[in-house]
């Protein structure tokens, strides 16, 4: 698949690549957890001008996104409403305004490769061509002040490898998490020319788990002693890693297969060498959350000539 994305023209290059032969097979295309299909609904007429994908975890936020952006776009009267336009199913949240498309996408790898794998095809059966998908979300930082901003290089496993791995039919399958470095680029001058917060470009590492996963100590399992932790969180510093989340590398990698340009961008909420309980007060959390929301705001608008 990816040595048929790389022998592609340019031009097909701009467009969503499917890595799925059965598909073309297929009369009809059921995006169940989206309440969505190629049967029931014009695709092409309700989302082809999307250019810019933004993922996060929680539907309020989302939902918060997609209300900032259109006010920093000029689009709709403000307060107005935007509909989620997938109340028919409780899985995920979608918002749209203009060329933007925010979709909420639960917590953890299984959560966001199933919204990932329907909204990949989305963007194809609506024909949209040059997209960028950009995941904004929280996470805990190493070494970093709590409210910093990480845009993501590389996404790394447990184990420091940036890779992720599945397996499929009984069989390990290893996939790249390379992110696009340009966009990586072009985002961090994005939050120069901002200036409001600190924002460093590092490896994030995607874990399976919450607790154990990332060396908590405050989780109802533990058989680590916190010497254990720190040793772990000063490797992964050492490492490159400069945050910890759950969802990056399955994101990274359907992006790459996918062909499609992708980012991450995460605000820290606390830094783990200091501690693993999130004990911020809300205000100050509602802010941090913000943040990546700010960055990512103001790079749609730059890519549109409004700034």
């Amino acid at each position: 698949c990816f040595t048929y994305i790389c022998n592609m023209s340019k031009a097909e290059k701009n467009f969503i690549h499917l890595c799925n032969p059965h598909l073309e097979k297929m009369q009809e295309d059921i995006l169940y957890h989206f309440a969505l299909g190629t049967g029931t609904h014009d695709l092409p007429a309700l989302f082809g001008d999307v250019k810019f994908v933004c993922v996060g975890g929680s539907p309020s936020r989302m939902k918060a996104f997609i209300t900032y952006i259109a006010g920093e776009l000029g689009l709709g009267s403000p307060g107005s409403e935007h509909p989620n336009i997938c109340a028919g199913t409780d899985r995920y949240a979608m918002y749209k305004v203009g060329p933007v498309l925010s979709v909420s996408h639960g917590m953890g790898i299984p959560s966001i490769s199933i919204m990932l794998h329907e909204l990949i095809k989305l963007l194809h059966h609506a024909k949209c061509s040059n997209v960028t998908i950009i995941r904004i979300g929280t996470s805990g930082g190493i070494g970093l002040e709590p409210g910093s901003v990480v845009i993501t290089r590389k996404s790394v496993d447990a184990t420091f490898k940036p890779q992720f791995e599945q397996v499929i039919l009984g069989k390990s399958v290893i996939r790249s998490t390379d992110l696009d470095e340009q966009l990586a680029k072009e985002l961090m001058q994005c939050s120069k020319e901002i200036n409001e917060f600190n924002t460093v470009i590092g490896n994030t590492m995607c874990t399976l788990d919450f607790y154990e996963g990332q060396g908590r100590l405050d989780g109802a399992i533990c058989l680590y002693t916190k010497e254990e932790k720190l040793q772990y969180l000063r490797e992964a510093f050492e490492s490159g890693v400069r945050n910890i989340e759950m969802e990056s590398s399955v994101f990274a990698a359907m992006c790459n297969l996918s062909g499609v340009k992708a980012a991450v961008v995460c605000v820290t909420l606390l830094d783990r060498l200091k501690g693993d309980q999130i004990s911020s007060s809300h205000d100050v959390l509602v802010e941090y959350q913000q943040r990546p929301q700010k960055l990512v705001g103001y790079f749609i608008k730059k890519r549109l000539g409004k700034v």
